[in-house]
């Protein structure tokens, strides 16, 4: 069985038990499922500072996770925003890819996309991600909502609500031919608002889920093989400094 490692670049234990279990749902009982969560960082990444040191959080979990005896075939990290992304997928000898990724791939099929997230600091980083995937032609607008991500799973039935508005709002002012919502903590709303909002909505998790398996949908998949980062690492973990 194909064994995928999730990556929770903030702290949280709850988003990562958020992650496990929608990406582990998506993507059914073909693929061995295994969230990390980041052991440094913020509780919930919403700004640039939080978004800079998850970077960091999320090479050391893989590290980590490589220490402790995981081969992953497959990495996703499960962060709308893809910290760590190009540092990562550079090392870890594996398919890697985030959230963000993973939606703009999804939603770019259906043509001109837009986000709805949460947290306003999110708009230029995603902005940056989204030039730096080729996305940025499609990706016509980026809305956000005043709470942040953890605030909004915080209550499921206000979430949704005010994210309906919220994608029913992008495709009217940004022409979209599909909504990303995004954001670990919004896993699993996207199915209950889709009656709701006239385009195709992406559920960034759902949408991660379904990248490992058509990234691993070879019969036999190779065997994982870390190549390491080939830095001579200072006063970083053991873990990250015994990598390379």
């Amino acid at each position: 069985m194909a064994r995928l490692l999730v990556i929770n670049p903030n702290t949280s234990a709850s988003v990562s038990e958020r992650l496990q279990r929608h990406v582990s749902g998506a993507a059914g009982a073909g693929l061995q499922v295994n969230t990390v969560t980041a052991r440094f960082g913020a509780p919930y990444i919403a700004s640039e500072a939080g978004y800079a040191v998850a970077q960091h959080a999320t090479l050391d979990a893989f590290a980590v996770a490589h220490a402790h005896g995981q081969r992953p075939d497959a990495v996703l990290i499960g962060c709308f925003g893809d910290p760590g992304l190009f540092a990562l997928r550079e090392g870890a000898g594996v398919p890697v890819c985030g959230l963000a990724e993973a939606s703009f791939l999804a939603a770019a099929r259906h043509g001109r996309f837009a986000v709805v997230t949460g947290g306003e600091a999110w708009r230029p980083m995603l902005e940056r991600l989204a030039w730096s995937l080729g996305h940025s032609e499609a990706l016509v607008g980026i809305h956000t909502v005043a709470p942040t991500g953890a605030q909004l799973a915080a209550d499921a039935e206000a979430a949704r609500l005010l994210l309906v508005q919220a994608c029913r709002e992008a495709v009217v002012r940004f022409d979209a031919e599909a909504v990303i919502v995004g954001g670990a903590g919004l896993a699993g709303l996207a199915a209950g608002m889709a009656a709701s909002v006239p385009v195709p909505l992406i559920d960034s998790v759902v949408a991660g889920a379904q990248w490992a398996m058509e990234a691993l949908r070879s019969p036999a998949p190779p065997p994982p093989h870390a190549k390491g980062f080939g830095v001579a690492w200072q006063s970083v973990s053991w873990e990250l400094e015994s990598f390379g």
